[in-house]
């Protein structure tokens, strides 16, 4: 297995430790951010999240620099970003963060693309990750990053970015999904 390949696993393996750290009620404290509090297990858990994130770029990086870009890679890259980006959509709904209806379009897109992804993978076909579909997993990473942040720095504004982001990562998760099925029609149309 390649480097690239292990640091994508790298990213899979620290999702269940930001899970525990926002499903187990650990008491760090909490910092007063301008009208509102961040608690300090929060924070640590938006810094994981951040560094899980920042795996995604480098092993990619990695891969297309020294050439070693793989199937396997092509398959677990967009996996550990679905788990990720999966898992903390649904805390953040558990913890009252984030509006339920949207994080169900949201999942319910990934599966979607996932599905085209095993019936082309059927066929011997290997769908790597579009523009727009990086575009919607940027704007989703920042939107989740902002979310269990609670807004900071932007609640010394009172500008709601986290809400604001979220909204903007459900308009490219639904247009990545809609483009994705667009160009690979051809997949699901010739499948047997």
């Amino acid at each position: 297995m390649n480097i690239p390949n292990r640091i994508t696993l790298s990213r899979i393996c620290l999702i269940p430790i930001f899970i525990i750290l926002l499903s187990v009620p650990f008491d760090w404290g909490e910092w007063q951010i301008g009208a509102s509090e961040l608690p300090v297990v929060d924070f640590v858990a938006a810094l994981l999240f951040i560094i899980a994130s920042t795996t995604d770029w480098i092993d990619g990086h990695y891969a297309r620099k020294h050439n070693l870009v793989t199937n396997l890679g092509k398959f677990l890259d967009p996996l550990a970003d679905k788990l990720l980006v999966s898992a903390a959509l649904i805390l953040l709904v558990e913890m009252g963060l984030a509006p339920a209806w949207i994080v169900i379009v949201i999942i319910s897109r990934e599966f979607a693309v996932t599905g085209l992804r095993l019936v082309a993978a059927g066929e011997g076909i290997v769908l790597a990750a579009s523009k727009m579909g990086k575009l919607k997993t940027v704007t989703q990473i920042v939107a989740i990053a902002a979310l269990l942040l609670h807004n900071f720095p932007f609640s010394y504004m009172s500008f709601p970015f986290a809400s604001v982001m979220l909204y903007v990562a459900l308009f490219f998760t639904v247009l990545s999904g809609y483009d994705y099925f667009v160009k690979n029609w051809n997949v699901m149309r010739d499948s047997k």
